[in-house]
């Protein structure tokens, strides 16, 4: 009878539990509240002791180096390369092979990114080797006779890959600003795929979340154990991968682009309906530009330029520099209502202005301007703004990607971020290659005014066109104070980047956080269609929400999303400072 009692009582606990989760998308603060509680237990406000309080490390501090990344197999290379007198441009290529192996799920040989560098001569640049669309794309390639969407055929499979640059870009930077050889820099990755390393419970939930794209026969014969998913204390082991590391070590690049991987990609690309080409492998190019920067309460913030997010990132804080957040309270209505309006303007010029800018002319002078800035400002009232004034086209991008920081003895920093979009890619691993391949072609716009997989609606400026880079919202950053490096900085979350990016920063200066703070504290992101604001558990009280509520803002419990893995030199001590984001367990921020 008691056992009978306990079952019912637990039955009833399970269909409360579903009947509030239903109902939170009414946005109740009651259910709110409810649903943060159980997520993030026993805190209190303003950063709820981090999103998860049992998986937040040290801050690692040291005045000689720090690494940080979403792997700590990735973050101890990083360091080592340090240690024996590398730069941060070497430890960050050495980290970017290394995660290929270590977080198969976003790091990648198989797709693409960004770097950002600021020299310790106080020189900047940013290295795109972002995809590129297929010499036979079309911007009406995944459409249907009626014009409508084919689900699945820009997310899964051969037809979905872009023209991976993650090789080319790594060895265009470290030719350029690095002081190590390839082959030195690439073995500690060969041996962690030869050897295998130990699986940790964060990689294996991420195996867990991304299963069904491992259903390929050779894929799964990689990531999967007996069609199970690999557990803690289990031994990854990656043997053909380690093979296409050791051909890119001794011949470099043109193994992959003019190779034997290039030949071995697109034989099976053209066997499964894909539409790669030698041509498009020999053709690939590598681009160098001028960051993107903003002034920010006498600070100094360079980020990724089109097709990247830094462009948003300076547009929210130009917005806000025009505003005393500090005065208006730590997450209070009134300066999450600025902050939110800020997202959404700039989001809304990201859907109308923004592409290759081989292929657009982005109007950065316009949009970053002060006067342009002004006229954003006054369409600021009591109320929240309505989504469909903003976009042009009415109808989260992916979450999947890498971020890592890196800051030597000498000053120089780096901030890479890169990609190949969902949760293992478009699934599909060419025979003998060992690498996972991207899907970021449906980061490109299909149909205008369509979302995409994550629920944002392109523009015209993003169409298909054959070798244009998709937009993205990936934005490694680096801000200054006084000529020197302050932080390093930057996500993956797809949409969601921006507004990370955003929040650190305004943590960190506005509202004077540590850096574990400022990273560790749960997030908000709002980019207005969908029209609500998504929160991390216990980000806004529920006296908050009414207030919100009443300016016409929806909040929905969510998720927790990112992985800001971020490095800051504290002017108080001069120590620099790593923090690895509690979002990402297996990843380690280590210093010296």
């Amino acid at each position: 009878m008691a056992i009978a009692k306990k079952s019912i009582a637990l039955i009833s606990a399970l269909i409360l539990l579903v009947g509030i989760a239903i109902y939170s998308s009414r946005n109740s603060p009651i259910v709110y509240q409810l649903l943060s509680t159980l997520s993030c237990p026993n805190s209190s406000l303003p950063v709820c002791n981090s999103v998860n309080a049992k998986t937040v490390q040290p801050t690692a501090t040291g005045k000689n180096g720090a690494v940080v990344s979403t792997q700590k197999e990735a973050s101890e290379i990083g360091l080592q390369i340090l240690k024996d007198g590398g730069n941060a441009i070497d430890a960050a290529v050495a980290v970017g092979y290394a995660l290929a192996v270590s977080d198969p799920c976003c790091g990648n040989l198989g797709g693409g990114g960004f770097m950002l560098i600021r020299l310790a001569n106080g020189k900047e640049t940013f290295i795109n080797f972002r995809e590129t669309a297929p010499l036979a794309a079309s911007k009406d390639m995944y459409l249907d006779e009626a014009g409508n969407i084919v689900e699945g055929l820009s997310t899964k499979g051969y037809l979905a890959v872009g023209v991976p640059g993650t090789v080319k870009g790594l060895d265009y930077a470290l030719t350029k600003y690095g002081t190590m050889t390839s082959e030195r820099l690439i073995e500690p990755a060969i041996k962690l795929a030869k050897e295998g390393f130990v699986l940790q419970q964060g990689d294996v939930d991420i195996f867990e979340d991304g299963k069904k794209r491992l259903s390929e026969s050779n894929v799964a014969e990689i990531f999967l154990k007996d069609a199970e998913v690999y557990q803690p204390e289990d031994i990854l082991v990656q043997s053909d991968l380690a093979n296409t590391l050791g051909l890119i070590a001794e011949t470099g690049t043109d193994a992959f682009y003019q190779g034997e991987i290039a030949e071995k990609i697109v034989a099976a690309s053209q066997e499964n309906n894909g539409i790669l080409s030698l041509e498009d492998f020999a053709n690939y190019q590598v681009s160098e530009d001028e960051p993107v920067n903003c002034d920010y309460r006498g600070y100094r913030v360079i980020s990724s330029p089109p097709p990247g997010g830094g462009t948003t990132v300076c547009q929210m804080l130009n917005i806000l520099s025009g505003y005393d957040l500090k005065a208006m309270g730590w997450r209070t209505p009134v300066s999450l209502h600025h902050i939110f309006a800020s997202m959404l303007l700039a989001f809304g010029d990201r859907n109308s202005f923004l592409g290759d800018p081989n292929f657009v002319d982005n109007p950065l002078d316009k949009l970053l301007s002060a006067e342009y800035t002004a006229t954003l400002r006054e369409k600021i009232a009591y109320q929240a703004i309505p989504p469909a004034s903003v976009y042009n086209n009415i109808q989260p991008e992916g979450t999947n990607t890498t971020h890592y920081s890196v800051v030597d003895r000498e000053g120089n920093a780096v901030a890479v971020t890169y990609t190949i979009n969902s949760y293992f890619g478009a699934g599909v691993i060419a025979p003998g290659t060992g690498f996972l391949l991207n899907n970021e072609m449906d980061d490109f716009t299909s149909k205008v005014g369509e979302a995409n997989q994550f629920g944002l609606r392109q523009g015209e400026a993003n169409i298909i066109e054959p070798g244009k880079r998709p937009l993205s919202s990936m934005s490694p950053t680096i801000v200054t104070k006084d000529g020197g490096v302050f932080l390093v900085t930057g996500s993956p979350g797809g949409s969601t980047i921006p507004t990370t990016v955003l929040q650190i920063i305004t943590n960190a200066i506005d509202y004077e956080m540590n850096l574990n703070d400022a990273v560790n504290t749960p997030r908000l992101h709002y980019q207005g269609f969908p029209d609500r604001i998504l929160s991390e558990p216990k980000a806004i009280t529920p006296e908050t929400i009414r207030g919100l509520r009443l300016r016409g803002y929806n909040i929905v419990p969510f998720r927790t999303w990112g992985a800001a893995e971020s490095i800051l030199l504290n002017p108080k001590t001069g120590l620099l400072e790593g923090v690895n984001d509690v979002r990402k367990p297996a990843g380690k921020a280590l210093a010296y």
